[in-house]
């Protein structure tokens, strides 16, 4: 069957000779599935290239084979680098989103030796930024530095003062805090906010 569709692929199209004989192409190619000798050739063919191109994906792999002469789809060549742990890890460019090259006052951690034994000693905050489709907002957030607990938090479209101002108020507002000694800290880390 697969002759007869060759025979008549080579006068019209496989589309065409399949319709004739009334069977689907899919039958037609899947007789023409790679022997187990080409599998195992094209195989040993991907591991050289991933061995002399450590860097390269599917992708690039796939190319050089066809430079190579072999004809190969790049699924077929994820497939088979997927089985052989063969994928290479891409290394993240890492970010730096704080600006320590700055003329502004640098505050000094006062709290470096503190060993934090229970809720409501230690706050500790952050901002950061969280991309959308469109824009950027910006999210401050409060942990218990004891319980690793989120006591408050805020989002703006802005970098603003409101925004950590937003974080303290609703972290105020879930805690009962009892004014003991070493809560002077927080005025001076944060004398600004604390004027609302």
């Amino acid at each position: 069957m697969t002759a007869l569709v060759q025979q008549q692929a080579e006068a019209t199209t496989v589309a065409v000779s399949c319709r004739a004989l009334e069977l689907p192409r899919s039958t037609y190619y899947r007789r023409l599935k790679p022997t187990a000798e080409a599998q195992v050739t094209l195989r040993g063919l991907v591991q050289q290239v991933a061995l002399e191109w450590p860097s390269y994906g599917y992708r690039r792999i796939t190319a050089e084979l066809h430079r190579r002469g072999q004809v190969v789809n790049r699924k077929r060549v994820l497939h088979l680098m997927r089985e052989d742990n063969l994928l290479c890890l891409r290394k993240r460019r890492f970010i730096h989103t704080t600006n320590s090259d700055h003329r502004l006052p640098v505050y000094p951690n006062l709290v470096p030796e503190l060993a934090v034994t229970a809720c409501d000693q230690l706050w500790v905050s952050d901002i950061t930024y969280i991309r959308l489709q469109r824009e950027f907002i910006y999210l401050a957030v409060i942990l218990d530095a004891f319980s690793r607990r989120l006591i408050g938090w805020a989002r703006e479209r802005s970098l603003e003062t409101e925004l950590a101002l937003g974080a303290l108020r609703m972290a105020l507002a879930a805690r009962t805090i009892t004014w003991r000694r070493g809560y002077r800290i927080a005025f001076v880390l944060v004398p600004r906010l604390l004027r609302w």
